[in-house]
């Protein structure tokens, strides 16, 4: 059985925009079976002087870090531009007016904003909406839909609850995809080609895998851009794409998700206003009209602990790789209890998983622990901690209010692939993935994460002191919550 889980490759191996475009008459949804509708004409920005000042106004999640990749310049060159923002700001004020001197690159692509990242991530804009009740409400092939996966028997809509809440994306946006891919909601009758959203993979032909596989674009495309990693990009046919600086985040991850499967007037059409958005609009209403902020100015982490006992020695085998899936988002590390085997080995009963702040479990599982730190009740608001490859024995149940140090499980192997027995930690805030190694980095008892030069490597500091990632497990890896 292959699940969505098996895709983690860790040492666990596994405000309204000025360009949006809102059309006046709502059209009928494009979709991949209808490549003949021509795209709609969109403005193309102007040609800027080496350094000319741009204006520009801060939209949720921005950083000034991705802000100087997107637009070719330095940090130091937009605070200089921006007196009024603190040299050790984390993120910037939605809607807060900005000047960023540019250095233009050709080929910049459409201005036009298809979704805001509210409605990408699976947050406080998606609570309360009930999957089942939509799916059933609509006569497409969906609501019949049947899939076996991570041991149980799922409907449709449990298929996309499943993938939404593991990957943290939208249930509303990966109801359009199907939607504007495959008729899901609207044609009783499924469409007879294995690749429903067109992804070319052998033994991942079925639409849950297929949405699986959309789902891991989306969030490499989406956090690519948030980081700034990922600023250019090629179609299916070669054809290269670089983002419009402007964009948000959730644009761009509907455009790299796009670029793997279309090109040419397919791809025009797909990301722009009659396509996936025409898709969104039809079934949702318009998610600009919602003005919520989903990462606010000056995001600050609350304080953590080490994910173990304040006395002990652990090692850190995994510096920052993916949340859940495959690339991005670098949200997790991981760390393992010393033992004298290698590989999936029991630990002592003292050995066990901490709590690293005060929270409320809301999701306990194989699929993982969801530790609650505002206590609402609802994984999909305000800071959570994300524990994977706790085991089933002892494992913290859902409902339990632990106190920071508190035991929440014992590290093992259970949950997606794992070469050995440790565990795997992530944050989102607000359905969010927030990068381990980022303005707002994952601190725990003093210690900063810093990537490496790839994924899993990497290092944590505090002061003088660095401990670098590594699964072997050796002294250099070594790590004690008491060290000063």
């Amino acid at each position: 059985m292959i699940t969505s889980a098996a895709l983690l490759v860790t040492s666990c191996n596994f405000q309204s925009p000025e360009n949006i475009y809102t059309p006046s008459t709502p059209d009928q949804p494009g979709s991949a079976s209808n490549p003949d509708l021509t795209p709609t004409p969109l403005p193309t920005r102007a040609t800027f002087k080496p350094g000319e000042l741009v204006d520009y106004l801060a939209q949720t999640g921005d950083t000034l870090p991705a802000l100087a990749l997107r637009f070719n310049t330095t940090v130091a060159e937009i605070l200089s531009a921006n007196p009024q923002i603190p040299h050790d700001a984390t993120t910037m004020p939605p809607g807060m007016p900005m000047k960023i001197p540019i250095y233009y690159r050709a080929l910049w692509a459409s201005p036009f904003q298809i979704i805001p990242d509210h409605a990408f991530v699976n947050g406080p804009t998606s609570s309360g909406f009930n999957t089942a009740a939509f799916v059933e409400a609509h006569p497409g092939w969906l609501k019949n839909y049947r899939v076996y996966t991570s041991g149980k028997w799922r409907s449709g809509a449990e298929m996309v609850d499943y993938i939404a809440i593991n990957y943290s994306i939208s249930p509303q946006l990966l109801l359009a995809i199907l939607e504007y891919q495959g008729e899901a909601l609207s044609n009783p009758k499924q469409p007879p080609n294995k690749n429903l959203l067109g992804f070319s993979r052998r033994f991942w032909e079925t639409p849950y895998l297929q949405l699986v596989l959309a789902a891991n674009t989306l969030n490499n495309g989406y956090y690519g851009w948030r980081s700034g990693t990922l600023i250019e990009f090629e179609d299916l046919n070669q054809k290269f794409i670089r983002p419009d600086p402007w964009q948000n985040a959730a644009s761009v991850a509907i455009q790299y998700y796009f670029s793997r499967i279309f090109s040419g007037d397919e791809y025009a059409h797909a990301t722009g206003p009659s396509g996936l958005f025409q898709a969104f609009l039809n079934l949702f209403g318009n998610p600009w009209e919602d003005s919520f902020t989903l990462i606010p100015g000056s995001l600050q982490q609350p304080d953590f602990t080490l994910p173990f006992q304040y006395d002990q020695v652990w090692s850190y085998t995994g510096g920052p790789h993916t949340g859940w899936g495959t690339g991005e988002p670098l949200a997790a590390i991981d760390f393992a209890p010393p033992s004298e085997e290698s590989g999936c080995v029991s630990v002592s009963s003292e050995k066990y998983i901490t709590a690293m702040a005060d929270g409320l479990v809301v999701r306990s599982g194989i699929d993982g622990v969801a530790l609650d730190l505002d206590k609402d009740g609802n994984e999909q608001t305000g800071w959570v901690i994300f524990y994977l490859h706790l085991a089933t024995e002892q494992r913290a149940p859902l409902g339990a209010e632990l106190k920071a140090g508190d035991k929440i499980g014992y590290p093992s192997c259970v949950g997606g692939h794992s070469t050995g027995t440790h565990v795997h930690i992530a944050r989102k805030y607000n359905g969010e993935w927030i990068l381990a190694d980022s303005v707002t980095p994952l601190i725990m008892n003093g210690w900063v994460t810093h990537n490496g030069s790839r994924e899993y490597l990497g290092t944590l500091q505090k002061g003088s002191a660095i401990v670098r990632a590594c699964d072997c497990g050796d002294a250099y890896t070594a790590i004690k919550a008491s060290d000063p």
